[in-house]
């Protein structure tokens, strides 16, 4: 049994991006866009993956064939366009820079998270335990660790966006007084 996401994509992406690929017109680059969209899926419905190895299989396929008809038809929903990433040829530096700065930007928005939420986000995707197990081990109910990993995600992703992208969390401008 796989028990992160960084071992279901180690097994599995080789396969998946072939399967994908047939979605995109034989564009690689695409291909490769649609499995990393099928990964964070996977991420947020972790506690969905079947536990027996077939099954996971079937799952993966099930949610990468989701996920390329939504691709296409959001590509039949937008005017027809020409895609210039794909004129030219990408290189692993850029690839490598990318990484290294979504990953020192992960590490900055993890790090703005309270602790509570820090370590519920730990013991369920850094450590691959099941809610049920996180709750043994933090001595909370599986409720508290779901509602916690919800809100601690919504932080994650307020703080990814950065203040630019922020809303304000109430339906009143931030500008306006209280009476």
């Amino acid at each position: 049994m796989a028990t992160t996401v960084n071992d279901i994509y180690t097994q599995y992406s080789q396969v998946l991006t072939g399967y994908l690929n047939g979605f995109t017109a034989a564009s690689r680059q695409s291909a490769e866009d649609l499995l990393q969209e099928t990964m964070i899926r996977v991420w947020r419905h972790w506690d969905d993956l079947p536990t027996e190895p077939e099954r996971i299989r079937r799952w993966l396929f099930v949610v990468a064939r989701n996920v390329g008809i939504d691709a296409i038809r959001r590509t039949r929903a937008r005017p027809v366009g020409v895609e210039l990433i794909d004129a030219f040829p990408s290189s692993n530096a850029d690839d490598i820079t990318d990484t290294v700065v979504a990953l020192e930007s992960l590490k900055a928005a993890l790090g703005s998270l309270s602790l509570m939420h820090q370590r519920i986000l730990t013991e369920l995707y850094f450590e691959g335990r099941s809610t049920h197990e996180a709750a043994q081990r933090l001595g909370v109910p599986v409720g508290t660790v779901k509602s916690r990993a919800f809100y601690a995600l919504q932080s994650l992703r307020r703080s990814m966006a950065g203040p630019d992208n922020e809303r304000p969390r109430t339906g009143r401008p931030a500008s306006r007084p209280r009476r």
